[in-house]
């Protein structure tokens, strides 16, 4: 009885994993692949806003947020925006003193200029006083693109000319070393303080929240994050199962009577 217990619990598992639901192994397409610890590539050249190139690994000397948009993106990277301008205005940690932030846009067609007027609408709706040299925006060519979102795990797609791709800040320490990823586009104060406070001990830290890109599919129609149903109901009744099977098994246990 209990091998062909086991069988059937077998037998129901692979039936859900090859009924598409892909609860256990999830595409790896587009979305954040966590590579903490890893070190960011020392030849990553990109462009400033003057046009002038620029090695990534030489402008990072102390605690960093990397993020990762494209100038004309019609969906997340605005919102992405408004977040990290929200937190540099409330976070007590002080930008250029405390930390720094780059922009990097994965789109190899988007200009310096472009990012010039871009920069100067979100430091603008920043209200707090501010080094704004110590956001720094960069463009660059498909190669250096490719080596940098390979690097820290950015998985995105071309879609005609827009972009599929995820929503997330990457805080990167002084000697390059990757040490937290932030999800989403809204960001804590205090997550961000502990990230920088993080990233200046050359500490790394687990994301908490992964469970957003479980949770949350991309919409290329909507180009928003749409909570996954699928999966989360592929998980439950697979919960589910297996209680009812554990529960089952255990019914048919024998009952041992010591005798005295």
């Amino acid at each position: 009885m209990k091998i062909k217990s086991i069988l059937l619990i077998f037998s129901l598992l692979t039936c859900l994993y090859a009924s598409g639901q892909n609860v256990f192994n999830p595409p790896k397409e587009i979305g954040i692949y966590e590579k903490l610890d890893s070190i960011l590539p020392s030849d990553v050249v990109l462009l400033d806003r003057d046009s002038m190139k620029v090695n990534l690994r030489s402008l990072i000397n102390k605690p960093t947020i990397i993020s990762f948009v494209y100038y004309e993106c019609p969906g997340l990277c605005s919102p992405l925006l408004d977040g990290v301008a929200e937190v540099i205005d409330h976070t007590e940690m002080e930008l250029g003193k405390d930390y720094q932030v780059i922009t990097i846009s994965f789109n190899d067609h988007d200009t310096p200029t472009l990012g010039k007027k871009k920069k100067k609408n979100y430091v603008g709706s920043i209200k707090r006083k501010i080094d704004e040299s110590q956001w720094i925006w960069l463009t660059g060519d498909s190669l250096n693109i490719q080596k940098i979102t390979d690097a820290v795990g950015f998985k995105f797609k071309r879609n005609g000319k827009d972009f599929l791709h995820p929503a997330s800040i990457i805080a990167v320490s002084p000697k390059g070393k990757i040490t937290r990823y932030l999800y989403g586009t809204d960001f804590l104060a205090f997550d961000l303080k502990m990230a920088i406070i993080e990233a200046a001990d050359e500490r790394s830290s687990p994301t908490i929240n992964k469970l957003l890109k479980f949770c949350f599919s991309y919409d290329s129609e909507s180009k928003k994050y749409m909570f996954n149903i699928t999966s989360i109901s592929g998980s439950f009744i697979i919960l589910l199962v297996l209680i009812f099977l554990f529960t089952v098994l255990l019914k048919k246990q024998p009952i041992k009577i010591n005798k005295t």
